[in-house]
């Protein structure tokens, strides 16, 4: 447990003979089922076991529901979507229990910016829009936003609002939080020559401009070195912010992204970010719609093992392992003249048929493992300080600290279901996600009890289940150079007549990105088809 927690943690726990809640266990993701891909010998089905459809979307995140929901809008019903879970969604989806419905990744969408018509069809679509305000921005319905209080950061022994306190800083940490903010307004100011933002959301609409690009070739630590800022308060606000975002500290994230982070929700200078949209189950409720809107033609537990294109009739094949939860099953095809791949470039590596030879770059993609886990817990904990918020964080911990799945239905009292984060940071992702996958529930159980017993000393006695989940290729990690790699936008370019889509395309992990990308991919296969 020592390895995963800071020292005060630790200390504060006393790592002696934790007694662990009577339930819980290690919940999705199939890692024994994706691993087939990895098998030499792939199975092939027989001759009545092959189907036929317009299009085959390989995947049901994010990015594939957005395809689904593009692919109709444009008039295309004829397609199939292959997932590996039991559940569509990815890093998106959600459970339920008695209590509350909560989130098992990510869990809130800043609100769009008025630039972003596509997302902003899909949230009017759902009924969280109610109009525009004077400057043509977006109006959410109450209902959707961020319920007060957001967040709270537990620093010094209890509780304070806010992840910079005012009454934890100095005066110095105010002054370069502010030079800290004119940077930032800066950023938020820009625009190039064609009249692009220089941080925009999807970051398709961002600048390419040299004075840009050549932030993604420093770390953001660096960058924070070379404009003298030495607030430590300031420095952890931003490597948070890093973590959060993208499984990474800030001195291993890109610069470009770090600046991405703060200065891509922020409509002009010196305005706060977009507000957040959120539910309790988080962006689960996203990925409901959108699944709802593709209906049975989701297949879920179907791997898909080898996609290849046949020369003799210009189809794509695609054989699949139907599982059913399981890491054995039956083959099965299915064959389009279009398939869009909306899975990471790492399974298109070992799925698509001479994809990995014919673009070794996509080496360069390289992804963070996360651990979610949610407690169940009888009622609300001891606080000392400012009261529990949606956001919960804590400052002397390398997790993220936990969002509360009630907080958004105004339940302030009695039963509630926190969700607790912790990225991997390690430099090696491989041995990252080795141990991530190695550690049985009851260690990664103990390692939540004992990170948040500091700020709850009666945490283990309220706490009646925790499920744990292992995200072990959760998101992709913007490292210097590879936002704007030639690895990451040659990527998104078709091969043959697969098309692809996925968060992983932009270099950092949002919902916005993974849906861009399933629209975009989605347009492609319109104009060809018509061509």
């Amino acid at each position: 447990m020592a390895a995963f927690l800071s020292a005060p943690a630790v200390m504060a726990a006393g790592c002696g003979a934790p007694t662990l809640p009577p339930q819980g266990e290690i919940v999705g993701a199939s890692h024994a089922a994706g691993h087939r891909l990895r098998e030499p010998a792939r199975p092939q089905p027989e001759a009545s076991r092959w189907k036929q459809t317009e299009v085959i979307i390989v995947g049901a995140g994010v990015a594939g529901l957005s395809a689904a929901w593009k692919l109709r809008s444009l008039g295309i019903e004829d397609f199939l979507l292959l997932e590996l879970e039991p559940e569509a969604g990815g890093t998106s989806r959600s459970g339920e229990s008695t209590v509350a419905a909560f989130p098992w990744g990510a869990h809130y969408l800043p609100l769009p910016m008025r630039e972003n018509k596509p997302l902003l069809k899909l949230l009017d679509e759902m009924g969280v829009l109610e109009g525009v305000d004077g400057d043509g921005e977006p109006i959410a319905g109450e209902q959707f936003l961020c319920r007060d209080p957001e967040e709270r950061l537990f620093v010094g022994g209890q509780w304070h609002e806010g992840l910079f306190p005012k009454d934890v800083a100095t005066a110095d940490d105010d002054a370069q939080l502010a030079r800290f903010r004119q940077e930032i307004d800066h950023w938020v100011t820009f625009r190039d020559a064609r009249g692009r933002r220089a941080f925009a959301l999807p970051s398709a609409l961002s600048s390419d401009d040299a004075e840009v690009t050549a932030l993604d070739r420093i770390t953001m630590t660096e960058w924070l070195d070379r404009h003298g800022f030495r607030s430590t308060r300031l420095r952890w606000l931003v490597d948070y912010a890093c973590r959060d975002d993208y499984g990474l500290t800030a001195s291993q994230a890109s610069a470009w992204a770090g600046l991405f982070y703060f200065s891509s929700r922020v409509r002009r200078a010196g305005d706060e970010a977009r507000p957040l949209l959120t539910w309790p189950e988080g962006n689960g409720r996203l990925v409901r719609h959108l699944a709802d809107g593709a209906g049975t033609r989701i297949l879920r537990n179907h791997v898909a093992l080898e996609v290849r294109e046949r020369d003799e009739d210009g189809l794509v094949e695609v054989v699949a392992l139907r599982t059913n939860g399981s890491s054995k099953g039956e083959a099965v095809g299915f064959r389009a003249p279009h398939v869009l791949f909306a899975a990471p470039q790492f399974v298109a590596a070992h799925a698509i048929r001479g994809y990995r030879d014919a673009r070794p770059s996509i080496a360069e993609f390289e992804y963070g493992s996360w651990m979610a886990a949610n407690l169940h817990l009888k009622g609300r904990p001891q606080s000392r300080g400012f009261p529990l918020c949606w956001d919960n964080v804590l400052a002397d911990s390398p997790s993220l600290g936990y969002v509360v799945a009630t907080h958004q239905r105004g339940i302030d009292v009695g039963p509630t279901v926190f969700t607790y984060y912790y990225p991997l940071c390690d430099d090696d992702p491989r041995a990252a996600r080795a141990r991530l996958l190695e550690l049985e529930w009851k260690h990664w159980a103990d390692v939540c009890l004992a990170d948040l017993e500091p700020a709850h000393p009666d945490i283990r006695r309220l706490v009646e289940r925790i499920d744990v989940m292992r995200w072990g290729h959760a998101m992709i990690r913007p490292k210097p150079g590879f936002v704007w790699g030639p690895a990451r936008r040659a990527s998104s370019e078709p091969f043959g007549r697969i098309h692809f889509a996925h968060s992983d395309l932009s270099g950092v992990a949002l919902f916005e990105e993974a849906f861009h990308h399933g629209c975009r991919a989605a347009e492609e296969i319109a104009r060809r088809r018509s061509s």
